[in-house]
């Protein structure tokens, strides 16, 4: 700690990412990447005109890709935000809606980034406990706040809500925003892109990190109402006017024009995933019901920070959470089947 931070720099609780480890031969199954790539035609973009068209700042506004999303969810352009991934998103949509005087309601186990930018921001929060089902119950959000917040599915609990008890929440609060984050809404759940021209205080953001396999390309997106858009912009264009790269919002289009591709890829994870679940229960496993890319699962009879350090030494990496109501869990992200099946195999020696 040095002289020369900030008061709240010093108080910070950063983020802790998922291990990028640089080991050979490592089964990545901690960060709920895509295990395919990303759609074939984004090979053909990699031409020596569009790098050499890299020393050229791209369009700030980015039209081609707000037309091209706007188009594909069937919304106008101007209710499209779009960001350096759905993290900047988030935090330039803390900043522009969540300065309140009440306070900022999320789920106590959910995406751990929420708390962070609370406190980087001086935003007041609330934590709602799920069900003892680890579910979210929005009859405990009728109380007054400053925004809602919540991912859908959820994460790391990968449990998701139907459309009409998000809509019932949204008809119940009118005068904050409510931001439904849908990182994982591909692989299961319903979106709520549907809802935003009935709902002016609705946020759906979502990333192109997990379904189209563009984790590396860092792009995210928000739609909703066109005066929350135009705040998210004013906050961005004060920080930051060039937030993508030229390559990858033109990655970003093609990944939206694939769309056979993209369901495809997606297809084959849900497969792997319920064909991983049904092995697990065999294997004595507690897992909770998965609308995601990845499984939340109880090792009943073991400990699971055992388990995550024994899969660690077989070469398999999953994601343990050292926190209250879930120290007894591992996230597994869903990997190809022959990933999918050594982990089982490696579970069955334990």
């Amino acid at each position: 700690m040095s002289k020369f931070w900030s008061q709240v720099v010093r108080e910070l609780e950063p983020y802790v990412p998922g291990e990028q480890p640089q080991i050979e031969g490592l089964i990545k199954l901690n960060t709920n990447e895509s295990p395919y790539p990303p759609s074939p035609k984004v090979i053909d973009l990699m031409t020596h005109d569009a790098i050499d068209r890299l020393r050229l700042y791209p369009d700030p506004n980015s039209k081609k890709l707000k037309n091209t999303i706007a188009g594909y969810y069937g919304v106008t352009a101007d209710q499209v935000f779009v960001g350096n991934g759905s993290d900047e998103v988030l935090a330039l949509l803390f900043m522009a809606f969540f300065q309140q005087d009440k306070p900022l309601l999320f789920p106590d186990i959910s995406y751990s980034f929420y708390p962070v930018y609370c406190k980087l921001f001086g935003i007041d929060a609330q934590t709602i406990p799920l069900r003892d089902d680890y579910t979210i119950n929005f009859s405990d959000y009728a109380i007054a706040n400053g925004g809602i917040i919540f991912p859908n599915p959820n994460a790391p609990t990968a449990i998701g809500k139907p459309l009409a008890e998000i809509e019932a929440l949204l008809q119940r609060n009118t005068e904050s925003v409510v931001v439904v984050d849908e990182a994982y809404v591909d692989f299961g759940a319903q979106t709520a892109i549907t809802l935003v021209d009935k709902y002016p205080n609705l946020l759906v953001v979502q990333t192109l990190s997990k379904s189209r396999s563009l984790a590396g390309m860092r792009v995210g997106l928000a739609i909703g109402h066109k005066d929350l858009i135009d705040a998210l912009d004013r906050v961005k264009n004060s920080f930051n006017s060039y937030p993508l790269d030229r390559l990858a919002e033109a990655a970003t289009v093609v990944a939206f024009e694939d769309d056979a591709y993209f369901k495809s890829c997606r297809d084959k994870i849900i497969a792997t995933r319920n064909w991983t679940v049904k092995e697990l229960d065999k294997l004595g496993f507690k897992t909770l019901p998965s609308q995601a890319n990845f499984v939340f699962t109880e090792p009943v009879s073991k400990n699971a920070a055992d388990v995550a350090q024994y899969l660690r030494d077989h070469k398999i990496l999953v994601r343990y959470f050292n926190k209250p109501r879930i120290s007894q869990f591992l996230r597994i992200t869903i990997g190809t089947d022959a990933e999918m099946q050594a982990l089982i195999d490696v579970l069955k020696m334990l």
